[in-house]
Order: C-alpha cells, then sequence, then structure tokens
C-alpha cells in the first residue's frame, strides 16, 4: 500500500503556518504577533544568505500557493511513463539498493508527489542538484516526459488515514520542517516531498547536501546550515519512522510467452 497524502493545504492558513513554524525557533513564544518586517524575519534571512528582496520574492510564491490556479500544470501520464521510467527502475525498483559510491540507500519513490518527482528532475537535469548519474539521466528528457515518468514512478494517490498519528515526538530540531513536511511526513503541498517511511540514511544524505551545498535550494539550504551532525540523523530517523510510508516502486511483472 502506497502512503497516504495530506489534502492539499491551498489556504492563507497554510501559508500563516509557515511563517509561524519559521519564526518559532528564533523567538520563542507566540510568533503570531510578530510581523514581516520584524528582526526575527531578517535574522532568517542573514542566516540563510538571502537577499531581501529574494525572500520577498519568495514570500510572493508561498502566497501563490494558497491559489489553485498554482496547480494547473497539466498531469502526467503514467502510461506514458512506464515506458520512459524501466531505466529508472534498475535502482528505484530494487527494495534496499545502495548506492556504489557514495553508500547510501536509493530513495523510495512510490508514493511521493508526483509534482515534486518533477521539481527533483527538473533540478538534477538544471545542475541545481549534484550527481553525475541522476544528472545523466535526466539531461536531454523534456519537461512532458519527466512528468510522465513522475506519474508512473510515483503510483496512484491514496487517500489520508483520519486515524493516523505522527509514530513518536517530533526532536526539537524538526520543529521548522514540520510546517512544510508535517508532523506526520507527509508534504503538505505537492511541490514538498513526503518523507514519511524514505530510508533514514538518503534523508541524512539529502540534508547534508544542502548544508555543504550539495544541493543548492537557497530556503533548505539555510535551515540546514544551522543543523548539527546529530540533528541530522535525529530529523531522518523521525521521519524515517513514520507510517504510513513511502515504499519502492513497482517494477512491472514480466509476461510469461505463450507457446
Amino acid at each position: 500500500m502506497a502512503p497516504m497524502r495530506s489534502p492539499a493545504t491551498l489556504t492563507l492558513a497554510s501559508v500563516t503556518r509557515w511563517m509561524r513554524a519559521i519564526m518559532q525557533p528564533l523567538i520563542g513564544g507566540n510568533s503570531g504577533a510578530e510581523t514581516l518586517t520584524s528582526r526575527p524575519v531578517f535574522r532568517l534571512i542573514r542566516v540563510s544568505g538571502v537577499t531581501v528582496s529574494k525572500f520577498l520574492v519568495a514570500l510572493s510564491l508561498v502566497a501563490a500557493l494558497a491559489a489553485p490556479s498554482a496547480f494547473a500544470q497539466s498531469e502526467g501520464n503514467a502510461e506514458r511513463g512506464a515506458k520512459l521510467a524501466y531505466t529508472c527502475l534498475g535502482c528505484h525498483g530494487i527494495p534496499n539498493y545502495r548506492n556504489a559510491y557514495p553508500t547510501y540507500s536509493v530513495p523510495k519513490l512510490r508514493g511521493q508527489h508526483p509534482e515534486y518527482l518533477v521539481i527533483a528532475l527538473q533540478a538534477y537535469r538544471s545542475g541545481e542538484r549534484s550527481h553525475a548519474t541522476m544528472h545523466a539521466n535526466a539531461a536531454n528528457w523534456t519537461d512532458t516526459q519527466l512528468a510522465d515518468m513522475a506519474a508512473f514512478l510515483a503510483g496512484p494517490p491514496v487517500q489520508p488515514v483520519s486515524s493516523s498519528k505522527p509514530v513518536g515526538k517530533a526532536p526539537e530540531a524538526a520543529q521548522t520542517c514540520v510546517a512544510c513536511h508535517g508532523s506526520d511526513g507527509v508534504g503538505i503541498t505537492p511541490q514538498y516531498p513526503t518523507l514519511a517511511g524514505q530510508h533514514p540514511d538518503y534523508l541524512v544524505r539529502a540534508l547534508t547536501d544542502y548544508k555543504r551545498g550539495g544541493r543548492k535550494n537557497a530556503i533548505m539550504s539555510g535551515f540546514a546550515s544551522q543543523l548539527s551532525d546529530a540533528d541530522i540523523k535525529a530529523i531522518a530517523a523521525y521521519y524515517s519512522a513514520q507510517r504510513p510510508g513511502l515504499e519502492t516502486a513497482k517494477r512491472p511483472v514480466p509476461t510469461t510467452a505463450k507457446r
């Protein structure tokens, strides 16, 4: 069974939640009284290495998520994607398969938001994410082809389980993560990846890459730069334990030729 998906939170409440979670660890207590021009916000900008103008652009993009039109992009075709993604399954279709060097588990993709998979593949294609094999694989694919492959690899959406509760208590270092990735590890919008059930060593690798520059997303790099190695391991352990969670992509069942 593929993991649940949180319903898209396309309201001003989601934007408010995002801002409060960012400000909470910076100032403590109730952040609701703070304004966007307060010192804590600009301290975050300075720590993240993001200019004020870029911060305002980013904020406008977050606000845009509240509009349904932000998700008006065409959906991928899983049937076409099955033919294109055959090579992907050589790594992502093998349970607990590990990368040769550096050694870490290849990420689980089934149940992931397909929209996020497209974003990730585009980042590998452009070089925003540093990974020779993934860059080579994604370099020649069009956005339409990426969407088709993502639709196939992610599988069909699963309705959330209302009675589901987070496994364990989120570590203090994960309080900001919860704003976008949820306490249950399910991204609150399709653009944010689901982390529940992901291999812990892969999550460690991803956060470490954001921290050290292997991945160049400004917001994630800013957050990760403030994490210790122990923080990163605690966050990875927490989200990998959440259920329901991501699974290994399904490999097609070979057909037996009739004699």
